[in-house]
């Protein structure tokens, strides 16, 4: 199988010296060639490692692994991996692909690949799928030296990877106009210069690897199926190790993890996640003295960013969250103490809106020089809200948009009456969390959110094309009230409104919205509950009638009557979820008229399909549009 190899191949070419320069100009940096690069102990040790977790001699290991790595020794240098963020140091970048290609072959190892092969086909491909690890998990970040970076020479022309390895000085800076993510998608641009001929050929007669492989480097890795999962988890363990905590907690993702390092979190998020000073809904806003965050938004995607890094230190809950950040001076707090303020926010544009929000001081997150534009609205405080109002924002679920109670709904035993979901002995977490637990495979995670979370568990994402949508969507029954009042109607903008925006996605593994049947589904009660994330208020209400947030959103959805009952009198209808090895069971609502969200309805999902009540004869399906 490594005959391929076996024959003699010239060595890896090291980088010409440097002409000798007694004094670089200042920010300049000499290249260094590979061996030079790879030589301080920790990396020695590290090449170690990946060497006894390939079970090859030496030689056949120094043509598979040790070349390529080499090569993008050569081409990475003094690079950091982030600016701001894990192995944010030079030198950065070298180290984060060798402990991710030595955590990914570790990994590897307790896995028979390819999944579902005979013996003696996974004992024949073995080799050609730990390569392949390996390969991919070298490659995952190589994209951000040629989208992220600045690289400018000594005799002032830019470098770009493409061009081969550095052979002068070189001074580098981040891009400001850097798009998170589109490294990912450069991959491409740069994985044949650290894999041969040789080695492609090699992979390429192995079609159940070649195919992931290939989604591997177009950044693809929803697709990229366990490969893409091996490197994922390796890239978390590696990052983890760096900020401070422990690998293999990141690996096993537990459900409760305490973490520290908020402020580089809340700077992470800042630089790549949060959106500021958006025309309308926004994650905050910065204005001459202050940057407010949307409290809750913006805890859970802290608590849900360091969790998965497996850091110790964190408070498990958005109140003590809020505490720790007030209790070390990184909040601004109300005049009677709270961290949580109450303000109104309008744009230049007359949107408006009211939120819970923290306030933090710029130059605790940034720089002068780096400090973004103001908002050009308004943010202005509301009259301080009374007890009772401050009650609901500091005991408002935890819970990620998708969380749900253990177990979903059962459809009702009464027409017309939607039956209680039992109360969750676990507590929610968010729906980043969720992903994380399901992709690293724990199999005791207690049932919850499963009402969208069982699609990505068994089903790959339905990506059906999806009608380009109109400036404006026909109009519900009645006209949206204000935010301040939320309602039946209420939720139905703002489903058009999500959907519109594509804040809320359709047809997708992670979806609480599918067209089924020819019409529009709403899955039971993860819609709801994504509601009254998002609207704190609701919670108000509900508590003066006994009902949980999502319990009274859904009451009001069913007064407007634009949902189709079964025959007989159910609301709830159940959908077969089919997947390559299961089927599981969705619960929800069909509308009567999907015109209410799409001007144009998009196609079926085709994982879905619409099972209907018949007296006396249980579940059968139907692949009628009206029963």
């Amino acid at each position: 199988m490594l005959s391929l190899f076996q024959r003699k191949r010239p060595a890896v070419a090291a980088a010409p010296t440097p002409p000798s320069v007694t004094d670089l100009p200042k920010g300049l940096m000499r290249p260094e060639s590979a061996a030079s690069l790879l030589a301080t102990p920790r990396r020695q040790k590290l090449l170690e490692h990946i060497w006894q977790r390939t079970s090859l001699s030496r030689k056949q290991f120094a043509t598979l692994y040790r070349a390529p790595l080499e090569r993008y020794a050569e081409l990475v240098q003094a690079f950091p991996a982030s600016e701001a963020h894990h192995h944010a140091y030079p030198g950065g970048m070298l180290d984060h692909g060798l402990e991710i290609v030595a955590y990914s072959l570790k990994l590897r190892q307790s896995h028979l690949l390819p999944i579902g092969a005979s013996p003696e086909d996974q004992a024949a491909q073995s080799e050609a799928w730990t390569a392949a690890v390996a390969y991919a998990a070298l490659l995952h970040d190589i994209g951000k030296i040629a989208v992220d970076l600045h690289v400018e020479l000594a005799d002032g022309s830019l470098w770009h990877p493409w061009h081969g390895p550095l052979h002068q000085p070189y001074r580098f800076r981040y891009r400001d106009d850097r798009e998170y993510r589109l490294h990912s998608a450069a991959t491409g641009l740069l994985y044949r210069q650290l894999l041969d001929r040789d080695a492609l050929d090699w992979l390429s007669g192995y079609p159940d690897l070649w195919g992931p492989l290939l989604y591997v480097l177009a950044g693809q890795y929803e697709h990229a199926g366990v490969l893409g999962e091996l490197v994922v988890q390796a890239d978390r363990a590696s990052v983890a190790q760096e900020l401070g905590g422990d690998p293999a907690r990141a690996m096993a993702a537990p459900k409760h993890a305490l973490q520290r390092k908020l402020l580089d979190g809340l700077r992470y998020l800042l630089k790549e996640q949060l959106k500021l000073n958006q025309p309308e809904a926004s994650d905050g806003w910065l204005t001459e003295d202050a940057l407010w965050l949307v409290s809750k938004t913006v805890s859970d995607k802290l608590r849900a960013h360091l969790l998965s890094q497996g850091i110790d230190g964190i408070p498990a809950n958005n109140t003590a969250v809020f505490n720790v950040l007030q209790d070390h001076g990184m909040l601004q707090p109300t005049s009677d103490g709270k961290a949580v303020w109450r303000a109104t926010v309008t744009s230049t544009t007359g949107w408006s809106h009211s939120f819970t929000l923290l306030r933090l001081t710029p130059t605790l997150i940034w720089e002068p020089r780096e400090r973004p534009a103001p908002f050009p609205g308004t943010v202005a405080i509301d009259v301080a809200p009374t007890d009772k109002e401050a009650d609901v924002f500091t005991t408002i679920s935890t819970a990620g948009p998708l969380a749900a109670p253990e177990g979903q709904e059962d459809p009702p035993g009464e027409g017309g009456r939607s039956s209680s979901a039992p109360s969750s002995k676990f507590q929610t977490l968010p729906d980043v969390m969720e992903d994380m637990l399901s992709m690293v495979g724990i199999g005791d995670l207690p049932a919850i959110g499963q009402d969208a979370a069982v699609l990505s568990e068994q089903v790959p994402a339905a990506r059906p094309e999806i009608p380009t949508l109109p400036a404006s969507l026909p109009s519900s029954p009645a006209p949206a009230p204000s935010i301040a009042h939320p309602s039946g109607e209420h939720f139905m903008a703002w489903l058009k409104q999500g959907i519109l925006s594509r804040r809320l996605i359709i047809n997708d593994a992670k979806a609480l919205v599918h067209t089924v049947s020819g019409t529009t589904y709403l899955v039971s009660p993860g819609v709801f509950q994504r509601y009254a994330q998002e609207h704190p208020q609701v919670g108000a209400q509900a508590k003066q009638e006994s009902q949980q947030d999502w319990q009274w959103i859904q009451k009001r959805f069913e007064r407007l009557q634009l949902h189709r009952k079964q025959p007989n009198g159910l609301n709830i209808w159940t959908c077969k979820v089919t997947g390559p090895r299961k089927s599981r069971h969705l619960h929800g609502y069909l509308l009567e008229d999907s015109s209410l969200l799409f001007l144009e309805t998009p196609p079926n999902n085709p994982y879905l399909s619409l099972l209907c009540e018949t007296t006396g004869s249980g579940l059968h399906e139907s692949n009628e549009g009206q029963h």
